[in-house]
């Protein structure tokens, strides 16, 4: 990679499914005024292509069937995909699932880890107001695909977070006043970094 692509710096959001990453990630985009990128977006997008149906299993077996084939990080390598034209230098990539992923991300530049908690509990009357074909419909379910994405590696990712950020007692696409609170030290910390 040349010069430019090593100065890169890519803000890596991660969470398990309904803790607000994605209203974390765009927060985070809207100030930098940069594209947010979404992993998960980059699978179903895959799904469609190849006539994959979006619930939660379908989806669940295309991603691993995806990391079978291709390798562990290829979400990460289809948005670097995506974004290899962009003169940005920050990218912010929402839900990064494993530490593959980020590896194949600081092939490219620094990477900050962002990861997001709430409580299942809170996580689970999120996912069941959003809506989604691949969100769960009832307690087993969620716990099922709570266990999925650990086995992904996503539980490994949050450990190794640079930031943690509580987004507890809020309703869907609602980011908690703390949780505003350290989106704004992390990117005074990024801004700092850069000056």
């Amino acid at each position: 990679m040349g010069q430019s692509q090593q100065r890169r710096i890519f803000i890596c959001v991660t969470g398990m499914p309904g803790a607000g990453k994605t209203a974390i990630a765009r927060s985070i985009a809207e100030q930098l005024e940069v594209k947010l990128y979404t992993m998960g977006n980059a699978v179903r997008n895959a799904a469609k292509r190849a006539g994959i149906s979006l619930d939660a299993k379908s989806m669940m077996e295309f991603a691993k069937d995806l990391r079978r084939k291709y390798g562990k990080a290829i979400v990460a390598r289809l948005i670097l995909d995506e974004l290899h034209d962009s003169t940005d230098k920050i990218h912010v990539i929402d839900g990064i699932r494993s530490i593959d992923e980020i590896k194949e991300f600081k092939k490219c530049g620094s990477v900050i880890i962002v990861a997001v908690h709430a409580s299942p509990r809170e996580r689970f009357n999120r996912l069941k107001s959003r809506g989604r074909p691949d969100d769960p419909d009832s307690w087993d379910e969620f716990i099922e695909r709570d266990m999925k994405e650990l086995e992904l590696g996503i539980g490994n990712v949050i450990a190794l977070a640079d930031v943690m950020i509580v987004n507890e007692r809020t309703p869907l696409n609602i980011i908690s006043q703390e949780a505003l609170r350290k989106v704004r030290e992390v990117l005074a910390g990024i801004v700092h970094g850069e000056s």
